[in-house]
């Protein structure tokens, strides 16, 4: 097995943003639990929706607003998104990786759950586990709270182009405009292009493994998306400061954050800056992420 950089990261707790995807998807459906609802599903997850049946739609919460009156990022966060792409170009990844492993990422999520005629309520921090495929051909696995649930991560095939295994991956462009274009083409999700953009970019840096020079341009590619800002203090679920950029929609500010001074990728949280419609109220914290620990393993439920 092969450990990664994220190994060293301390696995604190803190009640501080992400999908609840599958913590309950095995157990019986009401109409009650049928009707939650998140903003967004990452990419990585569909397999494992699919592949379980559930009557849930997962969507994350995706915090601004985009189109002609979205303002031009700001310059501290281009400096920001800089020196990050800097640091991920010299990230060490191995360059033995087989088709036949597996991408493992431990992380501490908690995010909102929505449920018709309730007011939206952010459920506690657990413990989460994937092993995603390293060619997207193989079948891998999700753990949440503890291993109370599991679920199998079958194959979503035929793959596309927007597959988060580690083979696509690699193939991504290293020039920050080709990537950009990429970002627009394959994100969605009902919210403006430039903030399906900036999820994308969360999406890809939170569970899997991004190559070092496809991962700088990533964030290089970040860089061009109107309305991202920076927070200088940010508190992920791991409870571990760091240093944001930062991007605000419908009512709700997204932050993806990195350490200050190794400025690698350290989680993302999302705080309410306005009273929200499901009763959320502003300054409120509507969900948290931190990755603990990433690393390459010959098979799923095998930990580093």
């Amino acid at each position: 097995m092969t450990e990664l950089p994220e190994k060293c990261l301390p696995p604190g707790r803190h009640e501080l943003l992400k999908e609840h995807l599958m913590n309950e998807i095995r157990q019986t459906e009401t109409p009650e639990r049928a009707s939650v609802r998140k903003k967004r599903m990452r990419p990585a997850f569909a397999a494992a929706a699919v592949a379980a049946a559930a009557a849930i739609t997962f969507v994350f919460l995706p915090p601004s607003g985009g189109g002609a009156n979205a303002q031009p990022p700001a310059k501290e966060a281009v400096a920001l998104l800089e020196n990050i792409a800097l640091a991920a170009e010299r990230e060490k990844v191995p360059g033995d990786i087989r088709d036949d492993q597996f991408v493992y990422v431990e992380s501490r999520v908690g995010f909102t759950t929505h449920a018709e005629g309730r007011t939206a309520k952010l459920d506690p921090l657990h413990k989460r586990e994937v092993w995603l495929s390293v060619d997207g051909l193989h079948t891998g696995l999700v753990r949440e709270g503890n291993g109370k649930s599991e679920n199998i991560l079958e194959p979503d095939l035929p793959l596309h182009e927007a597959s988060a295994n580690y083979r696509n991956l690699q193939t991504l462009p290293t020039d920050p405009d080709k990537m950009l274009k990429w970002l627009h083409r394959v994100s969605d999700g009902g919210e403006s292009e430039d903030q399906n953009t900036f999820v994308q970019v969360g999406d890809l840096a939170f569970e899997g493994l991004m190559p070092p020079a496809q991962s700088a341009a990533l964030y290089r590619a970040a860089a061009k998306i109107p309305g991202v800002v920076v927070i200088p203090d940010a508190v992920d679920a791991a409870g571990r400061h760091g240093v944001a950029v930062a991007r605000v929609n419908d009512g709700e500010r997204q932050e993806l954050i990195f350490g200050k001074e190794t400025k690698r990728f350290l989680g993302e949280r999302s705080v309410a800056v306005e009273d929200l419609p499901d009763g959320q109220k502003k300054g409120e914290l509507t969900g948290s992420s931190a990755i603990i620990e990433r690393a390459v393993v010959d098979k799923p439920g095998q930990r580093p």
